[in-house]
Order: structure tokens, then sequence, then C-alpha cells
């Protein structure tokens, strides 16, 4: 049976990771500090429903300390690791920039000492869209620079890319990094807009619109990362022989096993139109507090996913409504209810 690391297994993503991987006959531990970002009964709730398997091991610890890490891998390396726990969101990293440095940079670190001493057969670690910051050419391609990062947030995970890169070069750790965009659905995380868009909808509350919602965003249904996620794991890089033998458009470093692989769903949606949907499969209007720009914020995102096409046959594709509508369906039956459901009638 293989076995799998996943960090951040009570969070949004890697929760239905573990999940993805414990249906395919995976043997999971998921490390997690069960922070109080947000709602720790929500993550306490994900790891729930992920112990109904005697396949999944939870480990309640953080990546800052290099104890735990160790242990985990004192029974020997992982067919995978999926690195997915961080301090997340732009905004926080403005009022609280050393939870980031703890989480994002000091717990990859461990993270990637322990992978020293054991490689796995392949390492998928996250990154994000912010990390393109400025960049006004779009869509973004792997291969484009990334050196106007607009957040904190975003200059820590650019910075673990390069962690990893560094450790995939020297030690010889077979490294893909994901840069996804904007993922939603069910089980979410509260802090995002949809999420906090739907709760103010039911409430009657207004919601917080910003740049007058002159914003786009290429967002991306969690079911579909984590299926780009599961046909990406065959496909560790190898550090190429020359480096003329990295074909044009791969992000295939010259040097490393490492790689850069966008996961967005390549479309593009303005904020309104996003919110027009919430709106309908609600079947409620929304009261818009229309504002500035909020700084560390970009006006747009949109992927290239022409890299993951060709590694995998795979392109994210569900439609924002379908996808919303489950989000939807989920709010409504746990959080209104604050009653847990069993997931499986939830596609992620």
């Amino acid at each position: 049976m293989p076995r799998a690391l996943v960090t951040g297994s009570a969070g949004f993503i890697g929760f239905h990771m573990s999940q993805r991987l414990l249906n395919d006959g995976w043997q999971v531990f998921g490390l997690d500090c069960l922070s109080d970002y947000y709602d720790v009964e929500l993550k306490k709730a994900r790891h729930r429903i992920l112990s109904n398997s005697g396949e999944f091991r939870a480990v309640i610890g953080a990546l800052q300390d290099k104890d735990v890490v160790a242990a985990i891998f004192a029974d020997g390396a992982f067919d995978a690791v999926f690195h997915l726990a961080a301090q997340a969101g732009v905004r926080h990293s403005i009022d609280a920039p050393a939870t980031y440095v703890a989480s994002n940079l000091v717990g990859t670190f461990n993270l990637l000492e322990a992978m020293r001493a054991a490689p796995p057969a392949h390492a998928l670690m996250a990154s994000t869209s912010s990390v393109y910051g400025a960049n006004a050419k779009m869509p973004y391609r792997e291969t484009d620079r990334a050196v106007s990062q607009m957040s904190f947030y975003a200059a820590t995970k650019v910075a673990t890319e390069a962690m990893a890169h560094s450790y995939a070069h020297l030690y010889d750790v077979p490294v893909t990094m994901f840069r996804f965009f904007t993922v939603y659905g069910p089980w979410g995380r509260p802090d995002m807009a949809y999420f906090k868009f739907t709760k103010a909808i039911l409430e009657g509350q207004p919601i917080d619109v910003y740049n007058q919602g002159r914003m786009r965003r290429d967002f991306t249904y969690v079911g579909d990362l984590v299926e780009a996620l599961v046909r990406l794991i065959p496909c560790a890089p190898v550090r190429p022989g020359r480096p003329e033998d990295v074909a044009p458009g791969d992000s295939l470093s010259t040097v490393a096993p490492y790689r850069v692989v966008n996961i967005g769903n390549e479309q593009p949606v303005e904020l309104l139109h996003f919110i027009e949907t919430i709106e309908a499969a609600l079947g409620q209007k929304a009261e818009m507090r229309l504002g500035e720009m909020q700084p560390g914020d970009v006006v747009a995102t949109w992927a290239d996913t022409g890299l993951l096409k060709s590694l995998t046959g795979y392109a994210p594709s569900t439609p924002l409504d379908r996808g919303i509508g489950e989000f939807i369906d989920w709010y409504r039956s746990y959080i209104t209810k604050r009653r847990p459901q069993n997931p499986e009638n939830f596609r992620g």
C-alpha cells in the first residue's frame, strides 16, 4: 500500500486531498497544528471524517517543531508528500507577518530537511498564483518571471519555491511546486470571499466588494485541483542531462529535478459575475458595499494550464455555477445547521 504525507490535512485543500488518497487506496499520514486562524471546530470536523478510514493517521503538531516532523519520517520515506500546510491570506500577512515566517518559511525548511534525509518518490508542494504579483502579461505561464510580489504572503511562498529548488538541486529531492488559482468548494475556508459573501447574503448583511468590483479571478473548483494533483503523482521531475533537453514551455529546472505547474480553470471570471452566480444559487440578492482596492491585492489572475495538460492530459473544467452550487449545498447543510455531513454528498 502506498504511503503519503499530507501537511495541513485538516485544512480545506488538505482535507480533500487526504480524502481522495484514502479513497484511492493510500495510507495517509495527516499533519496539522489546528491553528486558530479560523474556526478550529471546522478543522476538527474534517479530521473526524478522515479518521473514519482505518488508513488515516492524524498527527497533531506544527511543522515548526522539527522533532514532530522528524518523528513522522522515522519509518522511512513516503511515496508522495503533499505540502499544503501554510499560513494563508493576503491581507492577514499585513497584520501578522511573523506567523508567515514561522509557518511558511521555518515549517517548510523543517519538511525539506526531513525529505533530505528520506527523499520521497515525489514531493508536491503548494505555492500560489499570488507569486505572479504585478505581472501584467496574461495568462500567467510558469516560465514567466515572478519577482514583483504584492504581499508578504506571496513573498513567503516564492521563497519556499526557491528553498525547494535548492534542495532538489543539492539532494535530488524531486519536487513539483504547484501554483493554484483561487480554489473554492465545499468545506472551504471562512476567510475566503465566496464564503463571506454567502454568509452575509443569507444573514441580510452587505458584502464588501473591493476595487468597485473591477476584478477578475481564475476560480478553480477544489475537486479539479485534487484531480490534477493525483495525475501529477507519477510525473516526478527528473534532472535533465543538458539544459537543451528541457522542452520549450516546460518549467523544468535545467539543474534540478524541479518543476513549477499552474493549476487553474484558465477562465478568469469577473467578480460581479461571481457574485451573481452566488446570488442565483442562494435565490437571494446581495447588497453590495463598493470599496477601493485593498493593499496587497491584484486586479486579475489567469492561469495558462498548457504544461499541466501536456504532463497529465487533464485540465480543470468544472463550470462555476456547478461548483458554487456544490458549495452552497454544503453551506446550507453544515454551516447553517451546524452539523457535519458525509462528504461523499459533495463532489471534491
